[in-house]
Parts: C-alpha cells; sequence; structure tokens
C-alpha cells in the first residue's frame, strides 16, 4: 500500500445533491396541490348589445326609477315611478306588479337634496319586500370646477 505525497490542494468537498432532489420534488408535489384549490375571481358578465333594435318606449320600460320629492317641511313627500305620480300606499302593490314577471329586478331611488333619508330608506325597505335583487341610489351630477 503505497501513500501519495503530493502537494495536493487538500481534501475535496462534493456537494450532495440526492438531498435537494428529495425537497424539490416534494415542493413540486405541494405546488401541484395548492393549485387547484386557489380560490378563484369574480365571476363577471359583460353586457351584451341587443341583437335587435328596440324602441325608445321600450328601453324606458326597463329602467325603474323611484322618486322621492320634497315639498315642504311638514308635508309627506311626493312620490314617482318613472314620471307618475304614485301615493304611498300604492308603492308596494305597483312595484310587485312591475317586477312580477321580469328578469331582471334592478331599481333606482333619486331623492331630493332636503329630503331626510328615512324616506329613502323606506322606499328601498318597500323595494325589497318588492322582491327587487338590487337597489341603486341615484345621485346629482357634481359638474367640475364647483
Amino acid at each position: 500500500m503505497a501513500m501519495s505525497m503530493g502537494g495536493g490542494g487538500g481534501s475535496m468537498a462534493d456537494i450532495n445533491v440526492t438531498p435537494m432532489i428529495d425537497i424539490l420534488l416534494v415542493l413540486l408535489i405541494i405546488f401541484m396541490v395548492i393549485v387547484p384549490v386557489t380560490p378563484k375571481g369574480l365571476d363577471a358578465l359583460v353586457p351584451q348589445p341587443p341583437k335587435t333594435k328596440q324602441p325608445e318606449s321600450e328601453k324606458n320600460d326597463r329602467t325603474i326609477v323611484v322618486q322621492i320629492l320634497f315639498r315642504g317641511m311638514n308635508t309627506p313627500p311626493m312620490y314617482k315611478i318613472n314620471e307618475t305620480d304614485v301615493a304611498k300606499a300604492e308603492l308596494l302593490p305597483r312595484l310587485t306588479d312591475i317586477y312580477a314577471n321580469r328578469a331582471e329586478r334592478i331599481m333606482f331611488v333619486k331623492g331630493d337634496d332636503k329630503l331626510d333619508f328615512r324616506y329613502v330608506a323606506e322606499v328601498i325597505d318597500i323595494g325589497r319586500s318588492a322582491s327587487v335583487d338590487h337597489i341603486g341610489l341615484m345621485t346629482p351630477k357634481i359638474l367640475a370646477g364647483q
């Protein structure tokens, strides 16, 4: 048995790659399992243009706007559904009739600036009772520079 007495550079260190490959395979499996479980975003429907032209009267019938008009400090407000005067007691039956056969149950509420918000809240409650799905509040346009 001979020993080499060369002036070599000392001990040689080799990286053991086997544990790194094991860790890599475990991480790969973890990511393959996690990726299908990640939550996806909201499903959004993009509005499509109508296939046929509709007359103006049919276009206006789709949008329901309930207006609450201020008449004075000690007087109850006046109510309108699409520019038609309606008494407060008739709001629920009229809205129920309007939304009885509609697929889109969307209503807009527009109140005067001087009006107490409780009247707007009452109309929102009446709309919910008439099975309206989405209720939007209309606000006045604010012009630039004001």
